[in-house]
């Protein structure tokens, strides 16, 4: 009998090296891993596209994937490099210190509207420091994963070939929003005051960490056969508990499950909704469908 292969995209991560190696070899199936450094940039492949069988994918964008339709399903596996996000609204240390209240008609950058480490800090910025995020110059670099979803009115685009970090340098931004891509530069000081700790304070208070990426599942695979979707998400846990092993009691940054994300994802949609990414705030259940909710 032919094995059954699963276009797969996922990045290389604690949590995923014994999936990636090879070390962890399915029974059912197997991953089919597609060529991409940086799996947020075949985001736009996963939901446009529909090129995947099983997916890493930003949260907000499959929010948005299941507004306008996507046959996706969300299962509850957190993957990539968990992090905090305060640290990441960041201005030039060159130029007079930028506060949280002095944002206020700033030039704020962000890669994309929909991104979902933007979400997070505006909803930081909305939460905890009463921003009006309508009152700021969101300038954005690129479209969002969703075709459908474009930016809205009175948002301004940065000049086609130039960078977030460039800009900022140059004083053609005020602040700007980076992630992953936050480049080690002493020149970039974190808005924030004492970023890593009001994190560990606001992660304590809310009982939960901020999560950005989930994996996805093609809807079609999940009705005709589940016995291959339970596998996939027991080999990622299995995967996920070796590197576990690595570090003992170090606070769990990919938590599996529903209800170990429940916090996080209700305060997402919130978010999400609030800043008009989806149409409605979503019940966390509803993200799951019948088969995927009994993870």
């Amino acid at each position: 009998m032919t094995m059954l292969k699963l276009k797969t995209l996922l990045g290389n991560y604690p949590n995923t090296r014994a999936v990636k190696n090879g070390s962890l070899v399915p029974s059912l199936f197997a991953f089919d891993f597609a060529d991409v450094k940086v799996p947020n940039r075949a985001f736009k492949r996963v939901v446009r596209n529909l090129e995947f069988d099983v997916a890493e994918l930003a949260l907000v964008t499959f929010l948005q994937a299941k507004a306008y339709g996507k046959p996706l399903a969300l299962m509850p596996a957190v993957v990539g490099a968990g992090r905090f996000q305060h640290h990441c609204l960041v201005y030039n240390a060159e130029r007079p210190r930028m506060t949280v209240a002095q944002l206020h008609g700033k030039r704020i950058g962000i890669r994309a509207h929909a991104q979902t480490t933007v979400t997070w800090v505006r909803g930081i910025l909305a939460d905890d420091f009463g921003v009006p995020l309508r009152d700021v110059q969101w300038v954005t670099f690129e479209d969002g994963h969703l075709a459908e979803f474009p930016d809205p009115q009175g948002f301004v685009r940065a000049p086609e070939g130039r960078t977030m970090v460039e800009m900022l340098l140059a004083g053609e931004l005020d602040a700007a929003i980076i992630g992953t891509d936050l480049p080690d530069d002493p020149r970039l000081k974190a808005v924030l005051p004492d970023p890593h700790e009001a994190a560990k304070a606001w992660s304590v208070r809310h009982q939960m960490l901020p999560i950005n990426h989930m994996m996805v599942i093609d809807s079609e695979l999940c009705r005709e056969r589940p016995d291959v979707v339970r596998e996939i998400y027991a080999t990622l846990e299995k995967s996920k508990r070796l590197a576990d092993t690595e570090n003992p009691g170090a606070l769990d940054l990919t938590p599996f499950g529903i209800e170990p994300n429940r916090r996080a994802l209700d305060v997402l949609i919130r978010n999400s909704y609030e800043q008009g990414l989806i149409p409605r705030a979503y019940a966390v259940d509803e993200l799951f469908d019948d088969f995927t909710r009994l993870f």
